[in-house]
This record gives C-alpha cells, sequence and structure tokens, in this order.
C-alpha cells in the first residue's frame, strides 16, 4: 500500500475569521476518498490557520506590555492545529482512524487508510510532524500544501525580482529557510523539518493547496505545478 503523507496548512482549513473553508474541503474530501479507494494510505498533519493567528495576536494585546515566550507561542499553536485536526477527522467520518494522531513518532496499527494527525511539540511547525510521520510510516514523500504554488529564492510578496523555483536540492533550499524557528516564521516549510528531511532523505513537494486538479496529479505521478526539494 502505498502512504502518503500530506502537511495540509491550517490557510486551507481555516483562512480567515469566516471559518472552515467548506467549499475547499468538500472537494479535498472527495479527492482523498476517491484515491483511497484505490489503494492509498493518507496520513494528514494539519496545521493551524487563522485560528492560531487570531489566538496569538489576542494573547499579545491583552499580556502586552509583555511579550508571549515562544514555547507558550508554539503550545497555542499546536492547541489549534489540534482543532483542526479533530475537524478533519470528522469530515472523513468512519473512513478515518477514529483518533486524532498526536505522537507523530509512533505508528498506528489500524487497516483504516486515513489518520489525521496535528502538532505534537514545541520548537517546530506541524511541517516537523509531517516528516516524521514520513519516517514512522516509512513514506519517502511528504506533500507540503499552503497557499503558495512554488518555493521562490526570495519572498514574492516583498521582493520582484523573487524567482520560482521547480527544482532544488536540500542544501540550497537549507539556504532559503535559514535554521532557526519562530512562532512568527512565513516561509515555505519549516527549518527545523527541512533540516530533518534531509537528514533522513526524503523529498519534499511544495504545492498550492487549493489546485487540487494539481494535487490529484501529484498523487497520480503526472506532471504537475509545485517544487520538488530532494
Amino acid at each position: 500500500m502505498d502512504t502518503i503523507i500530506i502537511s495540509l496548512g491550517g490557510s486551507l482549513i481555516f483562512p480567515d475569521e469566516n471559518g472552515p473553508d467548506t467549499s475547499f474541503l468538500n472537494d479535498f474530501r472527495k479527492l482523498i476518498l476517491e484515491e483511497s479507494d484505490k489503494g492509498k494510505r493518507f496520513i494528514i498533519i494539519t496545521g493551524g490557520g487563522h485560528i492560531n493567528r487570531m489566538y496569538n495576536k489576542s494573547l499579545r494585546e491583552i499580556v502586552k506590555p509583555a511579550e508571549p515566550d515562544d514555547e507558550t507561542l508554539d503550545w497555542l499553536g499546536i492547541s489549534a492545529t489540534a482543532m483542526n485536526a479533530f475537524f478533519i477527522k470528522c469530515i472523513f467520518e468512519d473512513h478515518a482512524y477514529e483518533e486524532v494522531m498526536h505522537n507523530p513518532t509512533e505508528k498506528i496499527d489500524t487497516d483504516k487508510r486515513i489518520i489525521i494527525g496535528c502538532g505534537w511539540k514545541p520548537g517546530c511547525s506541524s511541517d516537523k510532524d509531517a516528516v516524521l510521520a514520513a519516517e514512522t510510516f516509512k513514506a519517502d514523500t511528504v506533500i507540503n500544501l499552503s497557499n503558495i504554488d512554488y518555493a521562490y529564492t526570495k519572498d514574492p510578496r516583498k521582493h520582484n525580482d523573487a524567482e520560482k523555483i521547480e527544482n532544488i536540492d536540500w542544501k540550497e533550499f537549507r539556504k532559503i529557510v535559514g535554521d532557526e524557528w519562530n512562532p512568527k516564521l512565513e516561509g515555505p516549510f519549516d527549518p527545523v523539518a527541512a533540516k530533518h528531511a534531509e537528514k533522513i532523505g526524503i523529498k519534499v513537494i511544495i504545492a498550492k493547496g487549493t489546485d487540487l486538479d494539481n494535487l490529484k496529479d501529484i498523487l497520480q505521478d503526472k506532471s504537475f505545478k509545485g517544487t520538488i526539494v530532494s
């Protein structure tokens, strides 16, 4: 059975104050169920999205001028990923394993073809948990879905000369994302996750999550739009 690890960005699940993106999630659910019926097993790790940003901002406003420490903000983010994970588990009903996976280093023995997981420990984002799940479940690739279509040489929102990247090795990619994590970090992939992915030798695909036709191409080993890091 092919095992597919998906790091599902929280911005896809809960993009703004209007709540979960039910249109996207309905179509995402249909695609995952179709592919799981073909024999694929999915481990889906959820991010925090707008829930995390909302609580993060509110905490800062309440405790200022003090600044919450990074570990506190990480645990707040982990709690947001857990809420999103439980919600995603619910939309897959009894097709998914009955519990949210909190520890990606412990293999789950189940016949269910869909397992939903959340963040585990502070010091990283849920991207790291997706990489750990790939290691545990012996998958060679993590599909990182967010609101960007490619990784870029620079932040394209700030730099007009940013160039999209289609293929890159881990050494060069880590020069772009850096080595240090902090809860306010915005980037194509968590630097702590990148370091571990390089160490264990897995591939990461960075692609736009809302383009489900493109995701289908990825799942079916066809040509696709996105960045391959290996």
